[in-house]
């Protein structure tokens, strides 16, 4: 495919993290595509990166959680030339509450988003990013280093997209890939929202913004970096579960979540 142009595949780019990421990668040459749902942020977000003097982002308008997503999306990218050089798994969502309580087949879509697409993106490529020295940046969460009663899945799934990440670091390392994964703490976006969760008080200490979270990901993956924490308090939070016992660690997140359901915000919530 010596034709196909590279690009670089931001996922979730219509607001918050994606968005940012989107902003950063562009300002550092990058020529992009831009997958989400919804199109018209989309389109706006190409509509400001092309005014900064930045080429003009592609924009592919696609729901992530299908099972056929990843194909559709390979397809959209073949039939313009396009190949990517690198992938920023970015998209994805949460839902707040117990488990038996809220809907089993949201939860599952959350699932297919936050772990399976991100499986099949970062896969789908490899020969790819080879050929062209490229990098894949995986947002997962400071939530993937915790359990999380009253958001296990969410949670869950983060803690699957830490791994996964962390062993694609290993092994596409010869292969000259770069693999990050950018694990953000509390982050005011949209996220609270989507999740159901409304009026909340993230700690100081903890809360990033996006541009702080972007920037840290984008010189993370730069360095090839296999871990991009933002943020001393919250690297401080991953070391928990190192620390304190399994059982101390369960018993202290539930406790913040019950506090999160009155009305106050887990310190260890990363939303997105």
């Amino acid at each position: 495919m010596p034709s196909f142009r590279p690009i670089t595949l931001v996922t979730g780019a219509s607001s918050g993290i994606g968005a940012a990421l989107a902003r950063v990668f562009a300002a550092h040459g990058h020529e992009l595509v831009l997958a989400a749902r919804s199109e018209e942020p989309l389109v706006a977000l190409a509509d400001e990166i092309a005014a900064s003097g930045a080429p003009r982002p592609h924009v592919i308008a696609i729901d992530l959680s299908r099972l056929d997503s990843g194909a559709r999306l390979g397809h959209e990218l073949a039939t313009r030339a396009l190949e990517p050089s690198v992938v920023v798994n970015n998209a994805g969502f949460g839902l707040a509450g117990a488990a038996h309580e809220l809907d089993r087949v949201e939860q599952l879509a959350m699932v297919d988003l936050n772990a399976r697409a991100v499986t099949d993106l970062s896969l789908r490529w490899i020969e790819s990013l080879q050929r062209h020295r490229g990098g894949l940046l995986n947002v997962a969460s400071v939530a993937g280093f915790l359990p999380a009663p009253g958001m296990a899945v969410y949670y869950a799934t983060k803690a699957y997209v830490l791994s996964f990440t962390e062993a694609l670091h290993v092994e596409l390392k010869p292969l000259g890939v770069r693999v990050t994964a950018l694990c953000p703490g509390p982050v005011r976006t949209g996220f609270q929202g989507r999740a159901g969760l409304k009026d909340i008080q993230f700690p100081r200490l903890l809360e990033q913004s996006v541009e702080a979270v972007a920037k840290a990901g984008y010189e993370g993956l730069a360095a090839g970096k296999r871990l991009v924490v933002p943020g001393f308090a919250n690297k401080m939070v991953t070391l928990l579960p190192r620390l304190l016992p399994r059982s101390v660690v369960l018993s202290l997140a539930d406790a913040r979540g019950r506090r999160r359901r009155d009305g106050a915000a887990p310190a260890w919530l990363r939303p997105r």
